[in-house]
């Protein structure tokens, strides 16, 4: 135990991502390069460091996203950060969580804008950095990145019970086709 500790601390010290020692670093990791291409295609869905949740169920993400639940359990209103439209990961959480296109979903977030059922669109930025460092700063923001892009500045939620690297974790990135 002491040693996985040390390691820890020196992959730290290195600037190195600890998921990476929980899902696999391709430089050092025992996975299959399919188990290692799956991990690399998993979203993770991340809070700021300081939100109590530790999981949460798609259906309760679609709330979310969908702006349906505005606030934390602790009174705490929640910040939505999301990708640029056509990144793959946008893609991603749209189908799987909102079960939506890009069309609709924007349709949507204007039309609960309009009404007043919303009162503030999501914060939409062009890279994971953006996305994690706003997360970061953020005590009640929830956002989304590749489990490869998570390091220790912010917590990763369960969804439906799983982490990015369990088998059957529900979010991914679909595979590039190969050229």
């Amino acid at each position: 135990m002491q040693r996985a500790a040390n390691v820890a601390l020196i992959w730290i010290a290195a600037g190195l991502p600890i998921l990476a020692l929980v899902i696999g670093d391709p430089r050092t990791s025992s996975f299959s390069a399919e188990e290692r291409a799956a991990s690399e295609q998993n979203l993770a869905i991340i809070v700021n460091l300081s939100n109590t949740l530790d999981g949460v169920s798609r259906d309760e993400l679609r709330r979310i996203f969908l702006g349906e639940r505005s606030h934390w359990a602790n009174g705490r209103r929640i910040t939505l950060v999301m990708m640029e439209p056509g990144r793959p990961e946008r893609k991603a959480i749209l189908r799987d969580v909102c079960q939506m296109n890009e069309t609709d979903y924007n349709n949507r977030i204007l039309h609960d804008l309009f009404t007043g059922e919303l009162f503030v669109s999501p914060k939409t930025l062009a890279s994971p950095t953006g996305v994690r460092k706003f997360v970061f700063n953020v005590p009640g923001a929830i956002g989304y990145v590749r489990a490869t892009d998570v390091d220790e500045t912010v917590k990763v939620l369960r969804v439906d019970g799983r982490l990015p690297e369990d088998k059957e974790y529900p979010l991914h990135v679909e595979a590039r086709a190969v050229k």
